[in-house]
């Protein structure tokens, strides 16, 4: 199994448009899957707005946490985890 998941780095892309690039990626993510995404600052209240919109089937892992760069992987929970969750 490969530990390796695609990049998603929103540090060239406008503000407003950082979280809709997110959550397409996420949206795509096959069960399981995952992606690293990479910002400028720590993106906790996107956190919290995967928190409210996708409880029990995201994973979030802290990878790097500044204090230029942060590094997040973000998965996509397949159901069989989320249920035993």
């Amino acid at each position: 199994m490969s530990t390796s998941h695609p990049q998603l780095d929103v540090r060239p892309e406008p503000p407003a448009r950082r979280h809709e690039l997110i959550f397409d990626t996420y949206e795509r993510l096959g069960p399981g899957a995952g992606f690293v995404l990479v910002n400028d600052h720590d993106p906790k209240p996107l956190y919290y707005q995967f928190a409210a919109e996708h409880a029990g089937r995201f994973s979030w892992d802290y990878l790097e946490q500044g204090p230029e760069v942060w590094r997040v992987r973000i998965g996509r929970v397949d159901a069989g985890q989320a249920a035993q969750a």
